[in-house]
């Protein structure tokens, strides 16, 4: 039978006379102990405004420390009714909840727009499955973990270091940074950007096949990639009320004999493939 733990931390921001200052944050922390502790976990976390930090540490438990800056309650805008009275405070609160399931660790906040979230989560190394998000004002940092590596942001940069496994990274606006250790070479990986650069570092006997395309930037590798000089595909489309030509400008290549597709894509910032030193 699955066994279901639950972990709530409510932190509650009333206001008073005194307005919060910028500096003001709050703290707290969470264990959620695993349902097989020593045995691969997974962790899904999701927030709408904040920055996430993953750690892979030798502990067995997921340790969540969670700081958040209530300073933007200050920042609300003026109401026009309220015109010679005097404020009191802004009532709020946030509500970060974490669930484990058969060693599976689910982490989501609610939709509080005007409190900025840090969230720093110290996982085992030996984690399945990470999958990472935020859409606001935040950055997402993963660090010595091995498995397979999900992350998706829009409003922040993506880095991600000291991984064994397999990446997918994608974000809108800001850089996608990975540098790996070792490669899961039967896996499939994507890493794309719309408003900035694309940099990764793979190891030396890496085996691939590359899928390329740096819309407004350029493409730069250590490894010498065996280029496909084929012709680009170029397909048209015509119809009564609708003429269209599309060309295929991937830069297509392998190294080391090739292997698992990797993509790359960024449309404003330039591609860089380096090799591990």
């Amino acid at each position: 039978m699955k066994t279901l733990k639950q972990v709530f931390l409510v932190i509650l921001l009333i206001g008073t006379c005194t307005r919060l200052t910028a500096q003001e944050k709050h703290s707290e922390q969470m264990v959620i102990p695993l349902s097989e502790p020593g045995k691969p976990a997974s962790l899904d976390v999701h927030l709408l405004t904040g920055s996430i930090k993953v750690i892979g540490y030798e502990g067995k438990e997921v340790v969540v420390q969670v700081q958040v800056d209530s300073s933007k309650e200050e920042d609300h805008d003026r109401d026009d009714e309220a015109q010679g009275m005097k404020r009191i405070g802004h009532s709020g609160g946030l509500d970060i909840r974490a669930e484990e399931s058969d060693n599976m660790v689910r982490i989501n906040s609610g939709t509080h727009m005007d409190k900025m979230i840090w969230l720093t989560i110290k996982i085992p190394q030996n984690t399945a499955l990470i999958k990472v998000g935020t859409v606001n004002g935040g950055d997402i940092d993963v660090s010595n973990v091995s498995g397979k590596v999900e992350i998706g942001n829009v409003n922040g940069a993506i880095k991600a270091t000291g991984i064994s496994g397999s990446v997918v990274a994608n974000t809108v606006n800001g850089d996608v940074v990975v540098k790996f250790k070792s490669v899961d070479g039967s896996a499939g990986m994507a890493f794309s950007s719309l408003n900035g650069k694309i940099d990764v570092t793979l190891p030396a006997d890496v085996k691939a096949n590359f899928k390329l395309k740096a819309g407004k930037g350029d493409i730069f590798s250590d490894f010498d990639v065996d280029v496909d000089k084929t012709k680009p595909t170029i397909q048209s489309t015509n119809e009564e009320h609708y003429h269209q030509i599309k060309i295929d400008d991937w830069v297509r290549g392998k190294i080391n004999g090739g292997g698992s597709e990797i993509m790359m894509e960024s449309t404003f910032g330039s591609i860089y493939i380096r090799k591990v030193k």
